[in-house]
C-alpha cells in the first residue's frame, strides 16, 4: 500500500450505526491506511445505489488506486495488499459464490471493490455510475445494476478481475461450507450478519 491507494465506504441513517464497529476494525488492522467515508444521506440517489458515484468521486482525489468496503465488512487481519491485484481499467471483484451457485449463474459481490485511478479509472465504473442514475429504481440495488451490465457482450471478461475469496468471504460461504482458511474480511451480509455485528458490538 502507498500513500495515494484510498480506502472508502458510506452509509446512511440506516446503516451508520455499524460505522463505529467497521472503523475500529479497520483501523487495528491497517492502522495506516486512509479511510474516506461518504455520507448518502447528503446524496440524490437512495441507499447503494450511491455506492458507484462514491468510487467515482474518490477516483478524483488524486489516488492512485482505491477500494471501497461495505460497512458490514469485518476487517480481520491487514488488507493493504489488495491493490496489488488490481489491473488497468478493470474493477477487482470476489465471485459471489453462494448466489451464483443458487442462481445458475455467475454473480460478482460488490461488497468489496478495487480499482486503479491512474492513467484512467475502468470505463465499466463510469457507466456503473451512470446507471445508477438513468435506471429509476428499476433494481433493487448497486450489485444487481452492475450483473446486469456485465451480461452485456463480454463485459464481465473485458472489466472484471477477481478478487481472491479471503478478500470478501460471504456470510453463506462459512454456510455453504467454502469459505478459505484465511478470512482477511469477513463480510456479514444480510439480516442475520447484522444480528452477528449487533453481538460483537455488544461484547
Amino acid at each position: 500500500m502507498y500513500d495515494d491507494d484510498l480506502f472508502i465506504t458510506g452509509c446512511d441513517s440506516n446503516t451508520r450505526w455499524m460505522l463505529p464497529w467497521f472503523e475500529e476494525r479497520f483501523y487495528k488492522h491497517v492502522p495506516n491506511g486512509q479511510l474516506k467515508v461518504f455520507d448518502f444521506d447528503k446524496e440524490e440517489l437512495n441507499g447503494w445505489m450511491n455506492k458507484p458515484h462514491a468510487m467515482l468521486k474518490a477516483s478524483g482525489m488524486g489516488r492512485k488506486r482505491v477500494c471501497w468496503l461495505d460497512t458490514d465488512c469485518e476487517i480481520r487481519s491487514d488488507i493493504s495488499d489488495i491493490f496489488e491485484y488490481t489491473e488497468r481499467n478493470k474493477l477487482l471483484m470476489g465471485i459471489d459464490q453462494p448466489w451464483s451457485t443458487r442462481s445458475y449463474e455467475t454473480w460478482h459481490n460488490t461488497g468489496v471493490v478495487a480499482f486503479q485511478c491512474l492513467p484512467d479509472i475502468p470505463h465499466i465504473l463510469s457507466d456503473w455510475a451512470k446507471e445508477a442514475v438513468t435506471s429509476g429504481g428499476t433494481f433493487r440495488g448497486d450489485q444487481e445494476l452492475l450483473h446486469e451490465m456485465l451480461k452485456i457482450n463480454l463485459n464481465r471478461l473485458i472489466y472484471i478481475t477477481h478478487l481472491p475469496k479471503g478478500y470478501n468471504t460471504l456470510r453463506l460461504d462459512v454456510m455453504d461450507n467454502t469459505a478459505p482458511r484465511n478470512i482477511k474480511i469477513m463480510h456479514h451480509t444480510g439480516p442475520k450478519g447484522k444480528l452477528e455485528i449487533k453481538r460483537q458490538m455488544k461484547t
